[in-house]
């Protein structure tokens, strides 16, 4: 399904639900040992983590467990990665099993009360009682607040925040940029000037791996950030969306479909069957000005430029009012929880305090790419240059808003971007409609 990835990549906080069946949330509740204080015993036996895979993720979580073993030899991680498409499903059946210890949790926020039945499976598992409360934690002490917020049920913590990306931006050839006059926009005016600049120069404005569809919704994202700059606008938005007092046909919410047409229309020749994996080696090669995409992306697209010239990002400017678009929008990444039915309990908390640790926080980080979950760490060259763009930590639509699982595919994000050209054949006035006939249908 076009959608899939997107949902398991980018939106994978919200967008679906049901892997986690009713039954296995309520066994796991029922082994439940109360809170997470952490045991004084030395750490033994089998460690058993489960991830949904990365390259640098596997490598920066591989750093720690070689590290925490050193330190803890009685101590066997077993590390398991599985792909983010058939992470839920192996997810419960392990949890099941009762053969993990320490986990990624996806989805792990507060439901608003509106939307109280879209509540994602981890969400539900917390409050079930199937994660360990990790709130009396001392390490947790040493992570960003506002991230924690973002992130408790109830007022309590059942995960540690890994790290965080920003997914809102655009990167750019500076090299081409300074060869043609331009400068970083912070406008759409200066945006779609840009983008005429480079087309009457021949240059292609954008590249993106449109092969799997998902990559397009990233220019959506991106338009959301700022035609709804504050978390409270998107808030609110997607509160009135589901209480039926705003609709997707209405004009600030077909101008993002228009905006994210808007990069569509002006992306490489064969786009629709690009890889994703070969958009740095176009970027570095200059076959494209620009690239909408993750900060995630960046260790990547760094590898493939090797120095051949430099390279910057900045937020995507959808608003003509330049305060709008001053921020990145981003989310939290890879929460770990350690289960109620972990039988290793000791061991997992153990390494999470070890990964708390700044030293080890630090050589993650280098590994991953993900900007710092804590205050007060060294970062790469490239997340100092968009220190400004991120010295307030605003979370992305795909964090605010919750599918309605009783609508139709072309309401699930709700911003019908799939349904545009190359992806499919709707204009935006088409795709929104289409959106709102399904919206509507959910009742």
């Amino acid at each position: 399904m076009a959608t899939k990835r997107l949902r398991g990549t980018i939106l994978n906080r919200r967008l679906f639900a049901g892997i986690v069946a009713v039954t296995t949330i309520g066994a796991l509740a029922a082994c439940s040992g109360g809170g997470g204080s952490s045991n004084s015993a030395e750490p033994s036996g089998k460690l058993q983590l489960l991830v949904s895979s990365s390259d640098a993720t596997d490598a920066g979580f591989r750093a720690i467990n070689d590290a925490f073993e050193k330190q803890y030899p009685k101590v066997d991680v077993v590390f398991s990665t599985v792909s983010n498409d058939n992470y839920p499903a192996t997810k419960s059946s392990r949890l099941t099993a009762g053969n993990l210890d320490l986990f990624v949790v996806k989805g792990l926020t507060e439901t608003p009360s509106y939307a109280k039945d879209a509540a994602t499976d981890d969400a539900r598992l917390a409050k079930a009682g199937g994660l360990v409360d990790l709130s009396g934690e001392s390490f947790l002490k040493q992570y960003t607040p506002s991230l924690l917020d973002s992130q408790a049920i109830d007022g309590k913590q059942y995960a540690v925040p890994t790290g965080v990306s920003y997914y809102t931006g655009v990167f750019y050839n500076k090299k081409i940029f300074a060869d043609n006059g331009l400068k970083v926009p912070t406008r759409w005016s200066e945006f779609t000037a840009v983008v005429d600049a480079l087309k009457a120069k021949s240059i292609t404005p954008f590249g993106m791996g449109g092969k799997d569809s998902w990559p397009a919704g990233l220019p959506m994202l991106a338009s959301v950030a700022s035609l709804y700059p504050a978390t409270s606008d998107k808030q609110q938005l997607a509160k009135e969306l589901w209480t039926n007092k705003a609709k997707l046909t209405d004009p600030t919410e077909v101008k993002v479909l228009e905006q994210t047409e808007y990069v569509l229309k002006n992306l490489q020749q064969g786009a629709a069957g690009a890889d994703y994996t070969s958009i740095p080696s176009g970027f570095a090669a200059g076959d494209f000005a620009m690239t909408v995409d993750g900060t995630w992306d960046q260790p990547t697209i760094d590898a493939a430029v090797a120095g051949s010239f430099d390279y910057g990002y900045f937020p995507f400017p959808g608003s003509d009012d330049a305060t709008d678009n001053a921020l990145l929008n981003g989310k939290t990444e890879l929460q770990l929880a350690v289960p109620a039915s972990a039988k290793n309990k000791t061991a997992a908390l153990a390494w999470l305090k070890f990964f708390s640790d700044k030293k080890n926080y630090e050589l993650f980080l280098k590994k991953s790419g993900f900007s710092s979950a804590q205050p007060g760490i060294s970062t790469s060259a490239f997340l100092q240059s968009i220190a400004g763009y991120t010295k307030s930590y605003e979370p992305a639509w795909d964090q605010i808003w919750f599918a309605n699982n009783k609508a139709g595919q072309d309401a699930v994000f709700p911003f019908n971007y799939p349904a545009l050209t190359p992806l499919g054949s709707d204009t935006p006035e088409q795709a929104a409609q289409a959106a709102q006939k399904a919206w509507s249908a959910a009742g």
